[in-house]
């Protein structure tokens, strides 16, 4: 075994294997070889323990300082004062102007409809829409006549009667009381005359309008919104024939918030639109009016727009139609110098940042004129020249430095100013 180990040892180490007889060993030659035997087993002792703390020892990583963090960019613009109006905007209902249910004065059996009397026609002015069965009328037109002609006979009558009465009172030759004088002259029954042929006159005019009703009229230009009873039906006065909608104007009444009626007044320009109209279709209506009363879902103002032709009769346009619901803007008249300013530039408590000349951030806060959804005025707490940040801010801290890019430039690089 030793001379098998002390042979491997010297042909690993280099030296020449020399490998004599068992017997032929001497004492010196077998100490040689124990102590090869020992320095290879420390040998590999020794490597077994700087493997083992070459595997134990923990990676080492080198610290370093961190870096400087990168200023953040941020979107600004340089804000300018000027003579600015709010963009008003809200939603409205259409509403009809005037609408009328157009119902029977007189009673009897609806006879027919006009011609083109359907619903969604349009009837004119003073044109007939519906007829009643006149022959009843005509009787009782020709009874007053007759009831008049005899009223006025009698009449006659009692004037001949009164001038052979006065013949006779003046031939009498006395002088009687005030009271038996009116007696003796018939004058009680001149007045009852009078009064009869005033009645039958009143009797003959009112049939001769009732035969008029007969026919029932447009009383204005208007469309047929329904028919509500059919022809044959037998009306009494007061029955409802007809519901008519005007079509000369309609109405949309719009609501905004409360702050903004400071910027309209009667007579301001409108423009509407409808998501049911083609793209780009608009239409012009004029304020005619702000309500006393709010909406009692909102709390919010209600004003009342005029559209002129509606539903596009005379002119081109798209048609409005009842209780489609539109978009209104206004057009307002600018009032005072004012800086504009994009409704995400204010935050909370109407604080807005601003980049200062070394670029780092500043706050200040405003007084408003206006806050719209898109877009903020401000009266106060600016000034021209200022470059407020738009976007781009995510927790802001004062003296903050940043990065600046202006609206609709390519990003900057550091302290590059806008």
């Amino acid at each position: 075994m030793i001379r098998f180990f002390y042979r491997n040892f010297r042909s690993y180490y280099g030296y020449p294997v020399l490998i004599k007889p068992h017997h032929s060993f001497s004492s010196t030659q077998q100490g040689r070889v124990r102590l090869g035997a020992l320095m290879a087993l420390l040998v590999f002792a020794v490597g077994l323990a700087c493997a083992w703390w070459i595997i134990s020892q923990p990676p080492r990583i080198e610290r370093r300082p961190p870096p400087a963090p990168t200023p953040p960019v941020v979107n600004v613009m340089t804000v300018v004062q000027s003579p600015q109006a709010p963009l008003l905007s809200g939603f409205g209902r259409v509403e009809a102007e005037q609408t009328a249910m157009l119902a029977s004065r007189v009673a009897g059996q609806l006879e027919r409809f006009g011609d083109g009397v359907l619903p969604g026609r349009v009837v004119e002015e003073g044109a007939p829409v519906a007829y009643i069965d006149q022959a009843d009328l005509r009787l009782a037109l020709e009874d007053a006549e007759a009831q008049l002609s005899n009223a006025q006979a009698q009449l006659a009558l009692e004037n001949a009667e009164q001038q052979r009465a006065r013949s006779e009172y003046e031939s009498f030759g006395r002088q009687l009381s005030a009271e038996r004088r009116s007696l003796v002259l018939r004058e009680p029954q001149l007045r009852q005359a009078q009064a009869q042929l005033t009645q039958a006159r009143v009797i003959r005019d009112q049939a001769a309008l009732n035969l008029e009703r007969a026919t029932l009229t447009a009383p204005w230009k208007a469309m047929v919104q329904e028919r509500l009873v059919g022809a044959g039906s037998l009306l009494s006065q007061g029955t409802e024939v007809l519901n008519l909608v005007g079509v000369e104007q309609f109405w949309v009444r719009a609501s905004l918030p409360g702050d903004a009626l400071e910027w309209l007044a009667p007579g301001s320009q409108v423009m509407l639109t409808s998501r049911g109209w083609p793209e780009g279709a608009t239409r012009d209506g004029t304020l005619v009016s702000i309500l006393p009363n709010l909406e009692e879902s909102g709390l919010q103002a209600q004003l009342l727009i005029a559209v002129n032709d509606p539903l596009s009769l005379e002119t081109d346009g798209p048609a409005l139609r009842l209780g489609d619901v539109m978009r209104v803007a206004f057009q307002t008249q600018a009032q005072e110098d004012l800086i504009a300013l994009p409704s995400s530039a204010l935050r909370p408590g109407e604080r807005v940042w601003w980049v200062d000349d070394e670029n780092r951030l500043r706050s200040t806060t405003v007084s408003l004129a206006y806050r719209g959804e898109d877009e903020a005025l401000v009266r106060s707490g600016l000034q021209a020249g200022q470059r407020v940040v738009i976007s781009g801010l995510a927790q802001p801290r004062e003296g903050q430095q940043v990065r600046v890019r202006s609206r609709g430039d390519t990003p900057a690089s550091d302290g590059e100013r806008s």
